[in-house]
Protein backbone atom coordinates (compact mmCIF):
# COMPACT_ATOMS: atom_id res chain seq x y z
CA UNK A 1 0.00 0.00 0.00
CA UNK A 2 1.27 3.49 -1.08
CA UNK A 3 2.15 5.87 1.92
CA UNK A 4 0.02 7.93 4.07
CA UNK A 5 -1.08 11.41 3.59
CA UNK A 6 -1.20 12.73 7.14
CA UNK A 7 -2.81 16.35 5.55
CA UNK A 8 -5.60 14.02 4.25
CA UNK A 9 -6.33 12.42 7.14
CA UNK A 10 -6.20 15.43 9.42
CA UNK A 11 -8.75 17.73 7.43
CA UNK A 12 -11.26 15.77 9.74
CA UNK A 13 -8.96 15.60 12.89
CA UNK A 14 -11.51 16.30 15.71
CA UNK A 15 -13.65 13.49 14.83
CA UNK A 16 -10.41 11.06 14.55
CA UNK A 17 -9.23 12.30 17.85
CA UNK A 18 -12.40 12.28 20.25
CA UNK A 19 -12.24 8.20 19.98
CA UNK A 20 -8.75 8.53 21.00
CA UNK A 21 -9.04 11.20 23.83
CA UNK A 22 -12.53 8.79 25.11
CA UNK A 23 -9.59 5.50 25.06
CA UNK A 24 -7.64 7.14 26.96
CA UNK A 25 -10.19 8.40 29.40
CA UNK A 26 -10.72 4.80 30.64
CA UNK A 27 -7.01 3.67 30.86
CA UNK A 28 -6.56 2.87 34.99
CA UNK A 29 -3.05 3.74 35.35
CA UNK A 30 -1.60 4.73 38.35
CA UNK A 31 -0.07 8.30 37.95
CA UNK A 32 2.38 8.97 40.42
CA UNK A 33 5.19 11.47 39.75
CA UNK A 34 7.78 9.84 41.54
CA UNK A 35 7.64 6.48 39.44
CA UNK A 36 8.76 6.10 35.89
CA UNK A 37 6.28 5.66 33.37
CA UNK A 38 6.99 3.93 29.40
CA UNK A 39 4.24 4.56 27.14
CA UNK A 40 3.90 3.64 23.70
CA UNK A 41 1.95 4.57 20.86
CA UNK A 42 1.49 2.47 18.47
CA UNK A 43 0.80 3.59 14.70
CA UNK A 44 0.63 6.88 16.37
CA UNK A 45 0.24 8.50 13.01
CA UNK A 46 0.69 12.56 12.72
CA UNK A 47 0.79 12.34 16.13
CA UNK A 48 -2.94 13.56 17.16
CA UNK A 49 -3.35 10.38 19.38
CA UNK A 50 0.61 11.05 21.03
CA UNK A 51 -0.62 14.76 21.70
CA UNK A 52 -3.17 13.55 24.00
CA UNK A 53 -0.78 11.21 25.40
CA UNK A 54 2.11 13.94 25.99
CA UNK A 55 -0.57 16.32 27.73
CA UNK A 56 -1.56 13.69 30.29
CA UNK A 57 1.68 11.64 31.16
CA UNK A 58 4.83 13.78 29.68
CA UNK A 59 3.79 16.78 30.44
CA UNK A 60 2.98 16.34 33.91
CA UNK A 61 5.83 13.72 35.61
CA UNK A 62 9.34 14.27 35.05
CA UNK A 63 9.92 10.36 34.68
CA UNK A 64 7.55 9.35 31.93
CA UNK A 65 9.11 8.30 28.64
CA UNK A 66 6.60 8.52 25.37
CA UNK A 67 7.61 6.51 22.00
CA UNK A 68 5.59 6.97 18.88
CA UNK A 69 5.99 3.56 16.58
CA UNK A 70 4.27 4.35 12.53
CA UNK A 71 5.19 2.49 9.69
CA UNK A 72 4.60 5.22 7.68
CA UNK A 73 7.70 7.59 6.55
CA UNK A 74 5.05 10.44 6.17
CA UNK A 75 3.11 10.89 9.40
CA UNK A 76 6.25 10.10 11.37
CA UNK A 77 7.68 13.42 9.37
CA UNK A 78 4.37 14.93 10.66
CA UNK A 79 4.41 13.82 14.22
CA UNK A 80 8.06 14.92 14.34
CA UNK A 81 7.07 18.50 13.39
CA UNK A 82 4.03 18.32 15.58
CA UNK A 83 5.41 17.02 18.71
CA UNK A 84 9.60 17.90 18.77
CA UNK A 85 9.69 16.71 22.42
CA UNK A 86 8.94 13.30 21.45
CA UNK A 87 10.56 10.26 20.23
CA UNK A 88 9.22 8.76 17.16
CA UNK A 89 10.65 5.57 15.60
CA UNK A 90 9.67 3.51 12.43
CA UNK A 91 8.43 0.38 13.02
CA UNK A 92 5.74 -2.44 12.16
CA UNK A 93 2.91 -3.36 14.62
CA UNK A 94 2.92 -6.95 13.57
CA UNK A 95 6.73 -7.69 15.54
CA UNK A 96 7.07 -4.67 17.40
CA UNK A 97 8.24 -4.96 20.86
CA UNK A 98 10.81 -3.09 22.64
CA UNK A 99 14.44 -2.74 22.76
CA UNK A 100 16.50 -5.09 24.99
CA UNK A 101 17.74 -2.05 26.86
CA UNK A 102 14.54 -0.43 27.27
CA UNK A 103 12.19 -0.87 30.39
CA UNK A 104 8.74 -3.01 29.29
CA UNK A 105 5.69 -0.51 29.10
CA UNK A 106 3.31 0.75 31.44
CA UNK A 107 0.51 1.29 28.58
CA UNK A 108 0.87 0.81 24.94
CA UNK A 109 -1.65 2.19 23.51
CA UNK A 110 -3.39 1.73 19.84
CA UNK A 111 -5.84 4.01 18.84
CA UNK A 112 -7.07 3.08 14.62
CA UNK A 113 -4.28 1.32 14.08
CA UNK A 114 -5.02 -2.43 14.48
CA UNK A 115 -7.00 -2.72 12.21
CA UNK A 116 -4.90 -2.85 9.81
CA UNK A 117 -2.96 -5.86 10.82
CA UNK A 118 -3.62 -9.00 11.16
CA UNK A 119 -3.78 -12.49 12.80
CA UNK A 120 -5.32 -10.44 15.92
CA UNK A 121 -5.71 -14.19 17.66
CA UNK A 122 -2.16 -13.74 18.28
CA UNK A 123 -0.79 -10.15 18.25
CA UNK A 124 -3.59 -8.90 20.90
CA UNK A 125 -1.90 -11.60 23.72
CA UNK A 126 1.71 -11.15 22.21
CA UNK A 127 1.24 -7.21 22.76
CA UNK A 128 -0.27 -7.52 26.11
CA UNK A 129 2.66 -9.78 27.13
CA UNK A 130 4.80 -7.16 26.67
CA UNK A 131 3.67 -5.17 29.24
CA UNK A 132 5.26 -3.90 32.88
CA UNK A 133 3.03 -5.41 35.88
CA UNK A 134 0.02 -3.67 36.47
CA UNK A 135 0.85 -2.03 32.92
CA UNK A 136 -2.36 -1.19 30.03
CA UNK A 137 -3.11 -2.56 26.49
CA UNK A 138 -5.46 0.15 25.47
CA UNK A 139 -7.19 -0.41 21.61
CA UNK A 140 -9.79 1.11 19.43
CA UNK A 141 -10.20 -0.35 16.04
CA UNK A 142 -13.12 0.90 13.26
CA UNK A 143 -15.92 -1.58 13.58
CA UNK A 144 -17.79 -0.48 10.34
CA UNK A 145 -16.93 -3.23 7.72
CA UNK A 146 -20.72 -3.76 7.45
CA UNK A 147 -21.25 -0.19 7.44
CA UNK A 148 -22.86 0.88 3.78
CA UNK A 149 -19.49 3.39 3.38
CA UNK A 150 -17.89 0.63 3.59
CA UNK A 151 -19.78 -2.21 1.96
CA UNK A 152 -20.53 0.35 -0.84
CA UNK A 153 -16.49 0.39 -1.66
CA UNK A 154 -16.74 -3.65 -1.85
CA UNK A 155 -19.79 -3.76 -3.99
CA UNK A 156 -18.16 -0.86 -6.42
CA UNK A 157 -14.44 -2.45 -6.82
CA UNK A 158 -16.19 -5.56 -7.62
CA UNK A 159 -17.75 -3.85 -10.98
CA UNK A 160 -16.02 -5.43 -14.10
CA UNK A 161 -14.00 -2.29 -15.19
CA UNK A 162 -12.55 -2.29 -11.18
CA UNK A 163 -12.27 -5.80 -10.42
CA UNK A 164 -9.10 -6.47 -12.49
CA UNK A 165 -7.42 -4.20 -10.78
CA UNK A 166 -8.44 -4.08 -6.86
CA UNK A 167 -8.99 -8.06 -7.13
CA UNK A 168 -10.97 -9.98 -4.01
CA UNK A 169 -12.62 -7.10 -2.56
CA UNK A 170 -13.00 -9.00 1.10
CA UNK A 171 -9.20 -9.04 1.45
CA UNK A 172 -8.70 -5.29 0.96
CA UNK A 173 -8.65 -4.81 4.81
CA UNK A 174 -8.56 -7.24 7.60
CA UNK A 175 -12.04 -8.03 9.07
CA UNK A 176 -11.55 -7.57 13.14
CA UNK A 177 -12.64 -10.29 15.52
CA UNK A 178 -16.05 -9.98 17.39
CA UNK A 179 -16.25 -8.12 20.50
CA UNK A 180 -16.94 -11.10 22.86
CA UNK A 181 -13.67 -12.97 21.16
CA UNK A 182 -11.21 -10.10 22.27
CA UNK A 183 -12.63 -10.19 26.04
CA UNK A 184 -11.95 -14.32 26.04
CA UNK A 185 -8.36 -13.56 24.38
CA UNK A 186 -6.98 -11.18 27.04
CA UNK A 187 -9.83 -12.67 29.89
CA UNK A 188 -8.00 -16.18 29.79
CA UNK A 189 -6.68 -17.37 32.82
CA UNK A 190 -3.21 -17.79 31.29
CA UNK A 191 -2.94 -13.78 29.79
CA UNK A 192 -2.56 -12.74 33.16
CA UNK A 193 -5.31 -9.79 33.65
CA UNK A 194 -6.26 -8.35 36.18
CA UNK A 195 -9.26 -6.49 34.12
CA UNK A 196 -10.25 -6.40 30.57
CA UNK A 197 -13.03 -3.84 29.89
CA UNK A 198 -14.47 -4.23 26.28
CA UNK A 199 -17.06 -1.42 24.75
CA UNK A 200 -19.06 -0.68 21.20
CA UNK A 201 -19.42 2.78 20.93
CA UNK A 202 -21.21 4.27 17.27
CA UNK A 203 -20.05 8.07 16.29
CA UNK A 204 -22.73 9.77 14.81
CA UNK A 205 -20.88 12.38 12.33
CA UNK A 206 -22.77 15.05 10.52
CA UNK A 207 -21.43 15.59 7.10
CA UNK A 208 -21.85 18.65 5.14
CA UNK A 209 -22.47 16.49 1.85
CA UNK A 210 -21.86 12.72 0.45
CA UNK A 211 -18.69 14.11 -0.57
CA UNK A 212 -17.76 15.15 2.63
CA UNK A 213 -18.06 11.38 3.48
CA UNK A 214 -16.08 10.41 0.53
CA UNK A 215 -13.44 13.03 1.20
CA UNK A 216 -13.11 11.95 5.07
CA UNK A 217 -12.80 7.80 3.96
CA UNK A 218 -9.94 9.11 1.45
CA UNK A 219 -7.44 8.77 3.70
CA UNK A 220 -8.27 5.95 5.49
CA UNK A 221 -10.35 2.97 3.76
CA UNK A 222 -11.26 4.16 0.36
CA UNK A 223 -7.22 4.22 0.27
CA UNK A 224 -6.46 0.22 -0.73
CA UNK A 225 -9.43 0.15 -3.26
CA UNK A 226 -8.46 3.70 -4.92
CA UNK A 227 -4.79 4.05 -5.19
CA UNK A 228 -4.15 0.65 -7.02
CA UNK A 229 -6.43 2.30 -10.33
CA UNK A 230 -5.03 4.51 -13.31
CA UNK A 231 -6.15 7.49 -12.59
CA UNK A 232 -8.99 7.87 -15.00
CA UNK A 233 -10.23 4.64 -13.33
CA UNK A 234 -9.92 6.33 -10.09
CA UNK A 235 -12.01 9.29 -10.73
CA UNK A 236 -14.49 7.02 -12.22
CA UNK A 237 -14.62 4.63 -9.01
CA UNK A 238 -14.84 7.74 -6.76
CA UNK A 239 -17.59 9.13 -9.07
CA UNK A 240 -19.35 5.77 -8.63
CA UNK A 241 -19.05 5.46 -4.84
CA UNK A 242 -20.07 9.21 -3.96
CA UNK A 243 -23.32 8.13 -6.02
CA UNK A 244 -24.12 5.35 -3.89
CA UNK A 245 -22.83 6.74 -0.99
CA UNK A 246 -25.73 9.61 -1.55
CA UNK A 247 -28.24 6.74 -2.00
CA UNK A 248 -27.16 5.66 1.23
CA UNK A 249 -26.95 8.69 3.48
CA UNK A 250 -30.13 10.76 3.42
CA UNK A 251 -30.78 14.60 3.74
CA UNK A 252 -31.36 15.02 7.51
CA UNK A 253 -33.48 18.35 8.60
CA UNK A 254 -30.65 20.57 8.40
CA UNK A 255 -29.19 19.24 5.02
CA UNK A 256 -26.60 17.29 5.95
CA UNK A 257 -25.96 13.66 6.62
CA UNK A 258 -25.32 11.72 9.30
CA UNK A 259 -22.48 9.10 8.85
CA UNK A 260 -22.39 6.36 11.88
CA UNK A 261 -19.00 4.95 12.56
CA UNK A 262 -19.17 2.47 14.87
CA UNK A 263 -15.70 1.86 16.78
CA UNK A 264 -14.44 -1.12 19.79
CA UNK A 265 -12.75 -0.39 22.32
CA UNK A 266 -10.41 -2.21 24.52
CA UNK A 267 -9.09 -1.67 27.40
CA UNK A 268 -6.63 -4.68 29.64
CA UNK A 269 -4.81 -4.27 32.47
CA UNK A 270 -1.86 -7.03 33.56
CA UNK A 271 -1.85 -8.09 37.32
CA UNK A 272 0.64 -6.61 39.71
Amino acid sequence: MQDWNPALYLRFANERTRPAAELLARVPLVEQPASSLHIVDLGCGPGNSTELLAARFVNSYENASLLGIDNSQAMLEAACKQLPQVRFEAGDIATWEPQAEEAAPDLIYANAALQWVGEHETLIPRLFSLLAPAGVLAIQMPDNRQQPSHRLMREVAQLPQFAPYIGDADKVRTEILPLGAYYDLLAAPECGAASVDVWHTIYQHPMNSAAAIVQWLSSTGLKPFVEGLPAQLQAQYLAEYESRIDAAYPLRADGRRLLAFPRLFIVAQRKS
